[in-house]
């Protein structure tokens, strides 16, 4: 199974290549992406240079066109496919339809991938995809069991990827409008979930109170750790109880279950957090090669060294065992 690892800036892109990554995915610097933040992403000279960097010692290259294209400015998802085709990136990462088709029929020797935010979950979803776009791979929403992605490999002709590692977002990826409901920025649209204009903290007795927008999205005590405030992960009043109601701020980590993934046919393991700065990449990626090249009986070992850089300091399997609440 292929390790595709995140890189948000051309340092983090050669941490990811040099600690053992197979595969590194990046972005532009524009909403084309779902992690449209200051200070991250590349521009055509930088992405072409990251492609010639990991090429030459034999690492892949996937550029993310993972957002929606915006009705009447198509063009720039257009142009930013070509770049990247003619930059020669290894696989587009690709979750509007209309771009879909654009890649296939102007790029018909480029490698596409689907991204998660297309949400294509079942055997008709996946079918199509492949049928109509040449999907080679699709990469499966956080929504899925291990038994449910052992099904759809026997039935669909096309590689399987799935996140084991990183942040979770609401299970519905491509359908949250919580951020724009706050703030009028989309992460589906506009790639940017929460951004940070729109965040404040203040100090309320002894208490932070993180705000998004106009929301106040939660309150730590003094010696809580405080979060980066989004909606998905605000703590709520609901009745009589305070808690978490979408879901906790934990991070995914289902690398314990290696040999049922690949059991169940999955191609390739993949890592969120291009947002991430380039030590936390190098630890994470060392830290998951060596796991990956390692016996079970020192896997959990290895992947103890995560759990600090896990958010909250957790981690859960998330769907993949739907142990819900």
């Amino acid at each position: 199974m292929e390790l595709i690892c995140p890189a948000g800036t051309p340092a983090a892109f050669r941490e990811a290549v040099d600690a053992g990554a197979d595969g590194v995915y990046c972005g532009f610097r524009d909403e084309t992406n779902a992690r449209n933040f200051p200070g991250l992403n590349f521009e055509i000279e930088e992405l072409r240079e990251a492609i010639a960097y990991a090429r030459a010692r034999g690492v892949k290259t996937f550029v993310a066109l993972n957002t929606f294209m915006t009705a009447g400015r198509e063009a720039l998802w257009y142009k930013r496919a070509d770049e990247a085709s003619n930059a020669k990136a290894d696989a587009l990462i690709v979750a509007d339809f209309g771009l879909m088709a654009y890649v296939s029929e102007q790029h018909p020797q480029q490698r596409l991938h689907i991204s998660v935010q297309a949400s294509a979950s079942n055997e008709d979803a996946l079918a199509y995809l492949v049928e109509n776009f040449g999907a080679a791979r699709i990469v499966l929403p956080r929504t899925l069991t291990i038994n449910d992605i052992a099904r759809l490999s026997r039935r669909v002709r096309c590689e399987l990827e799935v996140f084991v590692f990183g942040g979770l977002c609401v299970m519905a990826e491509g359908r949250c409008s919580l951020s724009s409901y706050a703030t009028g920025k989309s992460p589906n649209m506009n790639g940017v979930c929460s951004p940070a204009s729109h965040v404040r903290y203040r100090q309320v007795g002894a208490d932070m109170v993180s705000d998004l927008g106009s929301f106040t999205i939660n309150r730590f005590a003094a010696n809580e750790p405080a979060g980066y405030p989004t909606l998905c992960k605000g703590r709520f009043e609901i009745g009589e109880a305070r808690s978490y109601a979408f879901e906790d701020p934990v991070s995914l980590d289902v690398m314990d279950q290696l040999d049922d993934l690949r059991a169940a046919g999955v191609s390739a393991l993949k890592v969120e957090g291009r947002q991430r700065g380039k030590a936390y990449i190098a630890e994470v990626v060392s830290t998951l090669r060596a796991t990956l090249n390692a016996p079970q009986s020192e896997r959990v070992r290895l992947l103890a060294r995560l759990r600090a850089l896990s958010e909250g300091q957790q981690t859960t399997h998330g769907a993949y065992e739907k142990r819900w609440r």
